[in-house]
């Protein structure tokens, strides 16, 4: 009766997705607790990339039970797209093996339009233009749909029916756009409800039940800590809780279940939108870590296709994370892009307003005037991709992960030296 937290611990992108598919081979349930289709999961296998948005992985472990919980927010029609994707890849998809919390919130035609408007403002923070924002906003203000209303799916395609008008005056008035065709909208949200009906469930009873029945629970982030809506680079973040309190109130589980908390981060730093980075790097080594989109792991988003900002490993960053989450363990990702560097650099403090600090400021506009002071380390040039073990890394590259836990108080107990799904070292 336990539960794994896997936790983004930067700004979001660093293949939480694969490790989840790796630790949770004894889980009952994995469940999203988080967000909506703004997140982006890829995991290879064989030559195949499935890039996952709002389902969770444990759909590519047999027996393994995937929920979304009622933290999320779903649009879906896009839910059906995602789910006929991973079909497609000869992953079966059903009612046995998905379940949708009835208290999940809608993403409506309207948030999508109402997304892509404030964006082309300026007020835009570079948001996907999912409607993720919008979506959470209806939550907040207490008008929103959840998915249990799917199970009436005439109901449903009436109250999309009645928010997209409701939306379209909104568009006129603030920002001059013609408004969203009603009537097509509910009609296919309506289609979408009497898909998908069979996929709602009480899934807080479901998750305690298996809780109370001994069974293991994996609890999958989305987006990561710095974008989450209270801890993270505010106002450039998610409208959700991307850390460890998202998953009990995400979920519906007490905190006395959760055993062990991972924080996934990438071996240097990316972002995507706008905000403050103070590692980033530009030039030939920035191009460098991000690659140029021909590989599937390239720095470019799995939702929008964006190209990634990137920079040095920040561990100053690493440690307010750890601390705010409670996080033991740290998962590594992309060791491998870093073969072949002469040196590497770790941030460890900031200059910031004439001082040195070795805290996280949460403020943006302070974050914004920090810059980083480097611990330069030696890079290694041998191939590590084909390692499986931490005793089979290059001695500069152990001396590199040493050197993480030095300055963030965590043990990195994971690390992916490849991008094929059997490419981790798992201790």
């Amino acid at each position: 009766m336990t539960i794994t937290v896997i936790l983004g611990a930067q700004w979001g992108d660093e293949g939480k997705g694969r490790f989840t598919d790796a630790l949770a081979h004894d889980a009952r349930i994995v469940a999203r607790f988080n967000g909506g289709d703004n997140a982006g999961h890829s995991i290879t296998i064989g030559d195949k990339v499935v890039k996952l948005h709002m389902l969770p992985s444990g759909l590519f472990r047999q027996g393994c039970l995937s929920v979304i919980g009622n933290g999320c927010v779903v649009n879906p029609r896009n839910l059906l797209h995602e789910m006929a994707d991973v079909r497609a890849a000869g992953v079966e998809i059903n009612p046995n093996r998905l379940k949708i919390s009835n208290s999940a919130h809608m993403i409506l035609p309207g948030h999508l339009a109402l997304d892509a408007a404030r964006e082309a403002t300026s007020a835009g923070l570079g948001t996907t233009k999912r409607g993720i924002g919008f979506a959470y906003m209806d939550k907040a203000k207490r008008s929103g749909i959840r998915a249990g209303a799917m199970a009436e799916p005439e109901r449903f395609a009436e109250s999309v029916y009645a928010h997209t008008v409701e939306v379209n005056k909104q568009l006129d008035r603030e920002y001059g756009l013609p408004g969203v065709d009603a009537t097509e909208a509910a009609g296919a949200y309506g289609a979408a409800s009497q898909i998908l009906k069979p996929y709602l469930a009480d899934t807080l009873t479901l998750l305690n039940d298996a809780l109370d029945d001994g069974q293991h629970v994996f609890a999958e982030g989305a987006q990561a800590t710095l974008l989450d809506i209270d801890f993270g680079t505010y106002p450039y973040v998610t409208s959700s809780s991307a850390s460890i309190g998202g998953v009990c109130t995400g979920l519906g589980v007490p905190p006395k279940f959760i055993t062990r908390t991972v924080g996934v981060t990438k071996a240097f730093t990316t972002r995507v939108g706008a905000g403050p980075f103070p590692t980033e790097l530009f030039g030939d080594m920035g191009t460098r870590l991000r690659g140029t989109g021909a590989n599937a792991w390239d720095e470019f988003g799995a939702t929008t296709g964006r190209a990634r900002r990137v920079g040095w490993l920040d561990a100053v960053v690493l440690r307010y994370v750890v601390r705010l989450n409670g996080i033991s363990e740290l998962a590594l990702t992309k060791l491998d892009i870093l073969t072949g560097l002469d040196e590497l650099k770790i941030a460890v403090g900031y200059k910031v307003d004439g001082g040195d600090t070795r805290a996280y400021p949460q403020d943006a506009e302070v974050l914004a005037r920090c810059e980083p002071i480097f611990q330069t380390l030696p890079g290694w040039h041998q191939d590590v991709r084909g390692v499986r073990t931490f005793a089979g890394l290059p001695a500069n590259c152990t001396a590199y992960l040493r050197a993480i836990e030095a300055a963030t108080g965590a043990l990195v107990t994971l690390a992916s030296v490849g991008a094929e799904r059997d490419q981790l070292i798992l201790s």
